[in-house]
Order: structure tokens, then sequence, then C-alpha cells
């Protein structure tokens, strides 16, 4: 069993990894024979698990991977199959506006950024694949908020503090729900300087099979040439990759408050007002 500074979570993962390696159901003699740990250790800790859904029990008193690890397993391969995918997509859509195209997945309160097609302009904005940024200040980020629902973004808003990057960035909860409720209805975000001067981006959301936001498209670009009528463009380029997944309609995550998207606006292309960050 491997050893770090946390015991418990040793014990959960020796115990998962027997599982695993039973290749179906173990009772909790051989579980505790594989793992070293003591039988009652073993039982508490299963008992939890069985709680949270990562293992089940037989009639028989036999344990086995529950459906919350199918379910992680299946968001994992989603991921690995939209970073495959992704590529020629991206491609497609630098060669038509001519500037960087970002693909990045949600982490809690982050955006990731995981792909990266780059400008073959001078001048260009680039992403460094593996970096992070706040959801409150990316185009994607607000996008993922929008989808979560009022609620999730007053509950982001509050944990976070939403810190300011920029004198652009949203910097108060009910701004960011506005800003966030119009992404959701017109099916794309800008940010307009709010994580770094200078630089805007346009952004989609991906959706695999099943219609799940799992990751977002966005354009990067010096501010003074970003232009908003690559906004059919960007938006095409995430239908294309959502297509790739599996993805056959045009609905949206459904948000916690379903009046919300009758509060957004209803433009498709029209830019947010410039008055204010969005």
């Amino acid at each position: 069993m491997t050893k770090t500074a946390i015991q418990v979570i040793d014990r959960v993962a020796a115990l998962l990894d027997a599982l695993a390696r039973a290749g179906g159901a173990a009772n909790l003699k051989t579980l505790s024979a594989d793992t070293g740990l003591h039988p009652s250790t073993a039982s508490r800790i299963l008992a939890s698990l069985l709680a949270h859904g990562y293992v089940e029990r037989e009639g028989s008193g036999r344990y086995k991977l529950g459906v919350r690890v199918l379910q992680l397993a299946a968001k994992v391969g989603t991921q690995l199959d939209v970073r495959r995918l992704a590529p020629p997509v991206m491609e497609w859509l630098r060669d038509q506006v001519g500037e960087t195209v970002n693909l990045s997945l949600r982490d809690r309160d982050e955006v990731v950024y995981v792909e990266r097609v780059t400008s073959q302009q001078m001048m260009r904005v680039e992403q460094v694949v593996g970096s992070r940024a706040p959801l409150h200040v990316t185009a994607v980020g607000k996008l993922f908020l929008g989808v979560a629902g009022d609620s999730e973004v007053r509950s982001y808003a509050l944990r976070t503090g939403l810190p300011q990057y920029t004198r652009h960035s949203i910097r108060d909860a009910e701004t960011l729900v506005r800003a966030t409720r119009q992404a959701r209805a017109q099916g794309f975000a800008f940010d307009d300087e709010e994580a770094e001067l200078g630089v805007g981006c346009i952004g989609v959301l991906v959706r695999d099979a099943e219609g799940r936001a799992v990751a977002g498209l966005s354009v990067s670009a010096p501010r003074e040439r970003r232009q908003d009528t690559w906004v059919p463009l960007v938006k095409e380029a995430g239908e294309r990759l959502s297509a790739r997944l599996g993805f056959a309609g045009a609905g949206v995550d459904q948000a916690d408050d379903p009046s919300a998207a009758e509060k957004a606006p209803r433009s498709a292309i029209e830019p947010p007002d410039r008055r204010g960050p969005v």
C-alpha cells in the first residue's frame, strides 16, 4: 500500500485498487488480506464508500466498485476524447480568424487550458497549456457558470471573493449573475480585458452526447484585433466539436433557475453592452 501524509486516503485508495484487481466482487476477508488493513478498519471505510456510491454491496455481503466510480471514469473518458478530437476543429477555426484557439476544461472554480493552436501572427496571444484562470474573468468560465445556474454563480462569488485581475474584472455577484445569464442565452461569451489588459476572447461550450458541457473553445487575440463578427465561426467550431463527441441536438444544460433564460437577452450574435465588463 502506497503511504502518504494522509493515512485515511491511502487506505481508501488501497481498498478501491483491491476491488479493481478483484475483477468483480470480493468479501471483507479478501479485501483485508489484500490491503493489510484490519477487518474492522476496512469495514468502516467500505461503509463510508458505500454511502457515497463508490462501492456497492451484494446480497451475499461481497463488495464491488459502485456506479459513482463508473461516472467518474466516464468523465475522464470524455476529457480524453475531447482532447483527441479537438485539434482539427481548432486548426480550422484558427485558419478562419487568424488567431490563437484554446481548449479548456472546468476544474472546480477555474478553467484549465489543455490544448492550444497558435496564430501565425507575430503579435499574438498564447495561453500556456496547463495554466489556469478563475471562471469569472474568462469567456468560457462565464459560460460554465451560466449553465450551472444563478445559485451556483452566487455561491462561486461568495467562496472566491471574485478577485480582480484588471480594472475590467467583474467584482460583484449580481453583475456576474447578469453576465452569465446573458452568456447562457446567447450561447457564447466575451472576455473584454478581464483577465489581462489588452487581451480579448470569444468563447463557447462543447457538449458531449448527453448534452453536458464538458469543455470550452475560445479564440484569444489582442483586443484591438478581436472582431465580434467572429462569433458565428466560434459557435460553428463549438458545434463541430460537439458533434464529434456525439451531441446531436440544440439543447443546453438546465440551470437551477428555470426563469433565468427568460430574463437574459435573446440576441444570438449581438455583442454584450460595452458600457461595463461582461
